[in-house]
């Protein structure tokens, strides 16, 4: 603001001082010539007063400066010239002047050099004999007096200049040092400039108005981002290039990202199905997939954004449904297996009861076959009956309600139920600990340490033993199942509480079971809130503990009536 002050009052000045010079000059010439002109016709008056009473003679004795007399005849002869020899002039019968004066008695004219810097003013006047007697003075001419002037000229003009802009500088300074005093962020009222009251008035209240929006766009913000980080889904805005405007924490652990994405072009992104869904997404298209993400598996969805008809950007979002995948894996294999195990029985049965049908079985060997049939039917419904627990289980559709169950006293009930079993066997079993009472659902609990018995004596070795121990303590109640049997490999760790999952299938097929057992322990252990550690050695055995939390304790007193004793399936 101080540069355009200072430039449009040194221009105005110099503006107006060259205005001045040229108006002076164009208003002074006039009155010069004016005032020449008329000293010219004075002195012509004098001269012809003289030559008419003293004659041509007197004029020889006259003094002349700078004027130029001339005496001309009436048919144009110089007959007299006071500045050269009348005899080298030509006829001067045609000049302006003399034509008016031979005309009227008076002529005046003027004319200029050939480099126009001079200018010849001509005065005439007619003597009574017919002669005309001519005077002549040469002055500059506008041109020329701009020429003589021209240095002065430039001089005055540097000067103003130099004086104008300094004055204009102060000025300027002295003008604008008020306003840039203004604080912009709280503008008070300006004492030197009060007209500018009204234009500050509104500049606070529209300050306030933006501080009051700026304020509430930051909310909306921190409201967005705090939504959006605490989403498990990843959330990624991209403008329309493709490159990352806004993303969230999950989307930076979804794709393994160790710097700011911001800027990112995600058209060029390593994982080719994402950058096809981005570019697809650009085109317009709406894009939904499931792709490999960095071992993970992840639903995306990519959406183009449309403002007033233009493609703006795209949102993509992207869920982690690994668990999900592996589930509907889970699942189908699942049915397969279920399937296979349902049929396995079923066509023993229908087999057997074919060659009975035939009479192919002597009538010593019908209890046998009798009895396989029998076999045959109850693993078919151990089977059933632990497939319906599973689906309970993963419903969440158990028809008991909890209530005191002493983990101690339910374990040394199913180890008596085991007894016949282990001597099979040859495995000793054996339960210790205090009393541990919890809030669960008896024929949960008792179904889970049942089937993590069972399995513990049926994979152990002759002369071997299955510890169970319950016990207290200050993060809650802990079962634990131990034996010195065949054990687990590491590799199959995490795979034995999978349904049908058996670790030696030769083996596991030789004392028989359905495959759902310890599936059926992780489910009813997620129902009670327990978590499962199992660590097991390849010919040492295996330890699984059950530790459910603190919140699940009871104290002795807590157990009444025998109540809520029926056993699932």
């Amino acid at each position: 603001m101080t540069r355009r002050i200072f430039n449009a009052m040194l221009g105005v000045t110099l503006v107006a001082v060259a205005l001045c010079m040229f108006f002076l000059t164009a208003i002074l010439l006039p009155h010069y010539e004016s005032r020449i002109s008329a000293e010219l016709q004075v002195e012509l008056d004098y001269l012809a007063q003289m030559v008419e009473d003293f004659g041509i003679e007197s004029l020889n004795d006259f003094h002349f400066d700078k004027n130029r007399i001339t005496l001309i005849q009436p048919d144009g002869t110089v007959t007299f010239d006071s500045s050269v020899d009348p005899a080298t002039l030509d006829n001067h019968g045609n000049r302006d002047e003399v034509k008016q004066a031979l005309a009227t008695g008076k002529g005046k004219s003027s004319r200029s050099s050939d480099t126009l810097r001079d200018k010849t003013l001509y005065h005439a006047l007619r003597l009574s004999d017919g002669s005309v007697l001519r005077i002549g003075s040469t002055q500059y001419s506008g041109m020329g007096m701009v020429f003589l002037l021209i240095q002065p000229i430039v001089l005055i003009l540097a000067l103003v200049a130099l004086l104008s802009a300094i004055i204009s500088y102060w000025v300027a300074v002295r003008l604008t040092k008020p306003l840039n005093a203004i604080n912009l962020e709280h503008p008070q009222i300006s004492k030197e400039y009060e007209e500018l009251a009204p234009l500050l008035r509104r500049l606070n209240h529209q300050n306030r108005q933006i501080k009051a929006q700026m304020l509430e766009l930051s909310q909306q913000q921190q409201r967005f981002a705090s939504i959006t980080d605490h989403m498990k889904e990843g959330f990624l805005v991209l403008d329309a290039k493709g490159r990352v405007l806004s993303y969230n924490t999950s989307t930076s652990q979804l794709l393994h990202a160790t710097h700011d994405l911001t800027g990112q072009n995600m058209t060029k992104w390593p994982i080719k199905e994402l950058a096809k869904a981005v570019r697809d997404a650009l085109e317009g298209h709406h894009n939904e997939t499931v792709i490999p993400l960095y071992g993970r598996m992840c639903q995306l969805f990519a959406n183009p954004v449309y403002h007033q008809e233009s493609l703006t950007g795209t949102v993509i979002v992207l869920l982690d449904v690994t668990e999900k995948h592996e589930r509907e894996t889970l699942r189908r294999e699942f049915s397969a297996n279920v399937s296979h195990e349902l049929k396995t029985p079923l066509t023993s049965i229908s087999g057997i009861a074919e060659i009975m049908k035939s009479g192919l079985v002597d009538s010593q060997d019908v209890a046998s076959f009798a009895g396989k049939i029998y076999d045959e039917s109850q693993r078919l419904i151990h089977l059933v009956g632990d497939i319906i627990n599973l689906s309970q289980l993963d419903e969440n559709s158990i028809p008991y309600t909890p209530a005191p169950v002493d983990l101690t006293m339910l374990a040394k009930t199913i180890a008596l139920s085991l007894d016949t079993t282990a001597q099979k066997q040859n495995v000793q079993l054996s339960v210790e600990g205090e009393p541990v009472v919890i809030s669960g659902v008896r024929p949960v609990l008792e179904e889970m340490l049942f089937n993590l018995c069972e399995n513990a004596i049926k994979y152990n070795k002759p002369g071997g033993h299955v510890w169970v121990s319950c016990k207290n303590s200050p993060t809650g109640p802990i079962v634990e199942v131990k034996d010195d049997g065949i054990g687990i490999p590491a590799e199959d760790h995490d795979r034995v509480f999978e349904r049908f999952y058996r670790v030696d299938k030769s083996h596991s097929k030789a004392i028989g079971g359905t495959g759902l057992g310890l599936s059926i322990v992780k489910h009813s252990a997620a129902y009670h809130h327990a978590r499962i550690e199992l660590n097991s050695t390849p010919g040492e055995g295996t330890c699984i503990r059950l530790y459910f939390p603190a919140s699940s304790h009871l104290p002795v007193s807590a157990l009444g009536t025998q109540a809520n004793q029926l056993t699932l399936g």
